[in-house]
C-alpha cells in the first residue's frame, strides 16, 4: 500500500489533504473558498506539479457537484462562455510552455492576488442591484480571462463568481451552472496537462488517495450552504488566501 504512494513530505501530504477537502466544499457550497487552494499547493510543490496535482482533484469534485446540482444549470450561459474559454485555454497552453518554475510560482501568486482584489471589489461594489454589463463582449472578456487563468493556474473561480452573480441566478442555478461549466473545462484540460507533463502517474496516485476527502468536503459544503452564516468564514478564507498569494508574489523579487 505504502509503495503505491508518492514519496512526499508530511507537510506536502497535509497540504494536499486540506486542498482536497477545501475543493470539495467549494464545489458544492462555498465557491469563494476555492481561491485558497492554488497558492497553498504552489507553496509546497513545484509550480507546474502543483497545477497538475490540483486539476484531477477539481475534476473529481466537479463530478460530485454535477451529481447534486445537475438539474439546475442554465445552459444558455454555459454555451455563451465556452467558446471564449476554449480560446483562453489555447492561449494559456502556449504561455505555460514558455515559462519555467521560477517564473510560474510568483505568476500563480500574482494571479491569485489579482483575483482576490477583483473578488473584493465584486463583494463591495457589484451588489445585486448594480447594472453589471450583460453585452456579449462582457461574456467574451470573462470567458477569455477564465480560460487563460484556468489553464495557467486552475484559478478561474473568482472570475466565474463575478460573471454568474451578474446573471442574477438563484442559488441552486448558480451552483449548477458553475458545476457543469467547470466539469466540461477541467476534463477537457486533462489531456493538455498530460501532454505538458504536469500530470503524471505519481500525481494521479496522490490524487486518488484524496478522493474520500473530496467527498467529505462536498457533503459538508452542501450542509454549510443550507445551515451556517458564511460571511465571517469567507473573510477568514480570503485573508489566508491573500497571505499565501503575497508570499508567492514576493518571489518575483527573490
Amino acid at each position: 500500500m505504502f509503495n503505491f504512494l508518492p514519496d512526499y513530505s508530511s507537510l506536502q501530504w497535509w497540504i494536499l489533504a486540506a486542498v482536497a477537502f477545501f475543493v470539495g466544499i467549494s464545489r458544492t457550497g462555498l465557491p469563494g473558498i476555492g481561491i485558497i487552494v492554488v497558492p497553498l499547493l504552489a507553496m509546497v510543490f513545484p509550480s507546474r506539479m502543483s497545477t497538475g496535482l490540483l486539476l484531477p482533484v477539481l475534476a473529481m469534485a466537479d463530478i460530485f457537484a454535477v451529481s447534486y446540482y445537475h438539474r439546475h444549470a442554465d445552459w444558455k450561459i454555459i454555451l455563451r462562455l465556452l467558446p471564449w474559454a476554449l480560446v483562453g485555454i489555447g492561449i494559456g497552453t502556449v504561455v505555460v510552455r514558455q515559462i519555467n518554475d521560477e517564473v510560474m510560482r510568483p505568476l500563480i501568486g500574482s494571479i491569485s492576488l489579482a483575483l482576490l482584489v477583483l473578488n473584493y471589489f465584486r463583494q463591495r461594489y457589484w451588489t445585486s442591484e448594480d447594472n453589471v454589463p450583460s453585452h456579449w463582449s462582457f461574456a467574451a472578456i470573462m470567458g477569455l480571462a477564465a480560460g487563460l487563468t484556468t489553464q495557467l493556474a486552475n484559478a478561474a473561480g473568482p472570475i466565474m463568481v463575478i460573471y454568474l452573480l451578474s446573471m442574477r441566478l438563484p442559488k441552486d442555478k448558480y451552483l449548477g451552472t458553475g458545476a457543469w461549466y467547470f466539469l466540461i473545462l477541467n476534463w477537457l484540460k486533462i489531456p493538455l496537462f498530460i501532454l505538458d507533463g504536469r500530470i503524471s502517474i505519481e500525481t494521479v496516485k496522490a490524487d486518488l488517495v484524496t478522493l474520500p476527502l473530496i467527498a467529505a468536503g462536498a457533503f459538508l459544503g452542501i450542509l454549510i450552504l443550507k445551515r451556517i452564516p458564511l460571511k465571517l468564514f469567507n473573510i477568514i478564507i480570503q485573508v489566508l488566501a491573500a497571505a499565501t498569494a503575497v508570499k508567492l508574489s514576493l518571489m518575483w523579487f527573490s
